[in-house]
């Protein structure tokens, strides 16, 4: 080999390494950039004392979170309250959002992650968050959920091992986190407080069904177990139906509320009156029911008249447990009628209630008499 074709040769070889070399060191530069943003935070700088509304913003429906009064409400829904741990959950969990993996993506792959353009194919949830003077705080697209194995059946009923999501600011890249995010839902039926009403010590239940005369009426004079059936001569009331009619009706949680264009059954309701010894009139007005659930009205009227009665003092009880004695009972009667407050604010609103709640209330009024057994009914 003479010495002309060695100097080729050698020129090659410089020029091939470094054209290696470029191509290593422009890998490098990028392996870091993206490494970097690995356990990083995503939505920098966001606190949660300055989030005042939360947007959530599906491809169908949009749901707003509003902070009033030091309360989260519902602006979709009248101001209805909103369930206070799920928005705190909301909050927390996208501060806390890291990158746990950090991927090119391109406008076919949005549309497949659900994290295209509103408007558009596969169109991402949007959850933005807002100060109280309107200014945007951050806001994040959350797309498809993210499964280290594909799960059986139908994969968005799974919960998911994390979540693909998006930078509005950054739409080439997107992240996978370790949260799966359910909380992110525009259905109002995940957000409303659940707390319904509670018809404590009731006193008289009345029955009257929208047609027919299968309605009832049943009293006492104590809150124990004396039972009547109104308007019954002869007739024998079994007590553990009465008591199932009147106390199912102890706790009532709210499912929803009712859609403006549902068709509700109000127009001609089955109504459900209770008056308890705390001198409270509850008036339910029971419309149709769909898949389980049924549409419900309620007002509450009367002042709120509930005595505690004290706990019995221990015989060499101190001055710190006597006090500790009476604030506790003094607290159970404020929470009372704190509760009763808020429950005389759904009168405002249709609610939509699991029907189980109340079949006993509804049952007819021969299905709370004593049944006679087989063998009395051949005598």
């Amino acid at each position: 080999m003479n010495k002309q074709l060695l100097a080729i040769f050698g020129i090659l070889l410089v020029v091939m390494g470094g054209a290696a070399l470029l191509v290593f060191r422009q890998g490098e530069t990028a392996k870091p950039a993206v490494t970097a943003q690995l356990g990083q935070p995503l939505l920098k700088g966001l606190k949660a004392s300055d989030v005042a509304n939360i947007s959530i913003r599906e491809p169908k429906q949009t749901l707003t979170l509003v902070k009033k009064d030091n309360r989260w409400t519902i602006a979709e829904k009248n101001g209805f309250a909103a369930d206070l741990d799920k928005v705190t959950d909301l909050v927390v969990k996208s501060i806390e959002l890291k990158a746990g993996q950090v991927e090119p993506v391109g406008e076919k792959d949005r549309a497949r992650l659900n994290l295209a353009e509103a408007g558009k194919e596969g169109a991402a949830t949007v959850v933005t968050f807002k100060a109280a003077d309107g200014k945007v705080l951050a806001e994040l697209l959350i797309g498809k959920k993210y499964f280290k194995k594909e799960p059986e059946g139908d994969s968005s009923k799974a919960q998911g091992d994390g979540r693909f999501v998006m930078l509005p600011a950054d739409p080439k890249q997107v992240y996978i986190v370790a949260d799966p995010l359910r909380v992110a839902s525009a259905s109002t039926g995940d957000w409303i407080a659940k707390d319904g009403f509670a018809i404590e010590k009731v006193k008289v239940l009345e029955v009257k069904p929208a047609e027919g005369a299968d309605g009832y009426k049943i009293e006492r004079v104590t809150d124990g177990i004396d039972w009547k059936l109104g308007g019954a001569p002869g007739q024998k009331l079994d007590v553990s139906r009465a008591n199932a009619a009147s106390y199912s009706l102890n706790k009532v949680e709210i499912e929803d509320l009712a859609a403006a264009d549902a068709v509700t059954g109000l127009d001609k309701p089955t109504t459900i009156t209770a008056t308890t010894f705390d001198d409270l009139t509850y008036t339910l007005l029971v419309g149709k029911t769909e898949k389980d659930r049924t549409f419900v009205k309620v007002e509450v009227t009367g002042t709120p008249k509930r005595e505690v009665t004290p706990s019995k003092p221990k015989p060499d009880e101190k001055a710190d447990e006597k006090e500790k004695r009476e604030k506790s009972e003094a607290e159970e009667l404020k929470k009372f009628e704190e509760r009763v407050a808020r429950e005389k604010t759904l009168k405002d609103y249709v609610l939509v209630i699991q029907s189980r709640k109340l079949a006993d209330t509804l049952k007819k009024r021969g299905e709370l008499l004593e049944q006679k057994k087989p063998d009395e009914k051949k005598k």
